[in-house]
């Protein structure tokens, strides 16, 4: 018998977070109706033999994708999986989400409350010390960040893949995440196509914690420089999403730019040119990039 909702966590190597997740997950209030889906992107530090306990009495189900697909992928690979074994719901996270108890039935009561009349549904996150994961805020509007983290239910256009509830009518009907997107942006691109066509909401009190080392977001300017190289992928992922937006998305993605080029000249302490490089290769390639959208017959 199919169970209701795939909780649907992406993995690479960090098989000491996962394990936390897992028991979280385990320990949901509605737990009967929960299928657990791991979804390995090859990890190579033993998460497989870490885990494997719970693959033995069944309670979770283990895939190894076989190739670091990056989070794009693992997400896209997963949520794909979902919807072809015929789940009612898919429940999203990475690897360092850690959900309370109730953080599944608070989802299923929106749910009833709003007569699946949504396109999806997000987590109110917090950090380890009990703030607001910043880098986890919902946006209100396309270019604004929500700060309403005490209504029941509150309006949001674009949310991230900590913690993110979706039916998968809604999968199909709009469509799988981009993987050529590698890292970074894919959730709030997907969140953002759902949300052109349906109603979606935060719901305050569905509440995980988000065990990222900082709670801060990517800053090129503070980068270690054997990783920059990587912000390639989100400049150009950045300029997909907002260039389909319009005079808008033009607009703050032109200043955006700018603070971040800023921000380099006056506070990054070494590779300065190195830095505005990446900004500029990566906003020509998203002026060029053309992923195709799969759906579910593809």
């Amino acid at each position: 018998m199919i169970k209701k909702t795939a909780a649907i966590v992406v993995t690479y190597n960090r098989k000491e977070l996962l394990l936390q997740n897992i028991e979280a997950l385990l320990k949901q209030t509605v737990r009967n109706q929960l299928e657990i889906v791991i979804i390995d992107n090859a990890s190579t530090d033993g998460t497989f033999e870490a885990i494997k306990r719970y693959v033995d009495k069944g309670e979770i189900i283990y895939i190894n994708t076989g190739s670091n697909l990056g989070g794009a992928g693992g997400f896209q690979y997963g949520i794909r999986y979902a919807a072809e074994h015929d789940y009612e719901f898919v429940w999203v996270m990475d690897d360092d989400c850690i959900p309370r108890e109730n953080t599944l039935e608070k989802f299923y009561e929106a749910d009833q409350i709003l007569k699946g009349d949504y396109g999806y549904l997000s987590s109110k996150v917090l950090w380890k010390d009990g703030t607001i994961c910043s880098m986890n805020r919902q946006r209100k509007t396309v270019v604004q960040y929500n700060n309403d983290f005490i209504s029941k239910y509150v309006p949001i256009k674009m949310a991230s893949f900590v913690s993110l509830f979706i039916p998968v009518r809604i999968v199909k009907n709009i469509g799988l995440p981009i993987k050529e997107f590698f890292i970074w942006t894919d959730d709030w691109e997907y969140t953002r196509r759902i949300s052109i066509k349906y109603a979606c909401y935060l719901i305050n009190s569905s509440v995980v914690v988000h065990k990222s080392k900082n709670n801060i977001g990517a800053n090129i300017a503070t980068e270690e420089p054997e990783r920059l190289e990587r912000f390639g992928y989100l400049y150009r992922n950045d300029v997909y999403l907002y260039r389909r937006e319009g005079i808008v998305g033009f607009l703050y993605e032109f200043f955006r730019l700018s603070s971040h080029i800023l921000r380099v000249i006056l506070t990054a302490k070494n590779n300065k040119y190195k830095r505005i490089q990446y900004i500029f290769k990566g906003t020509m390639e998203g002026l060029k990039f053309k992923p195709k959208i799969e759906y579910m017959n593809s």
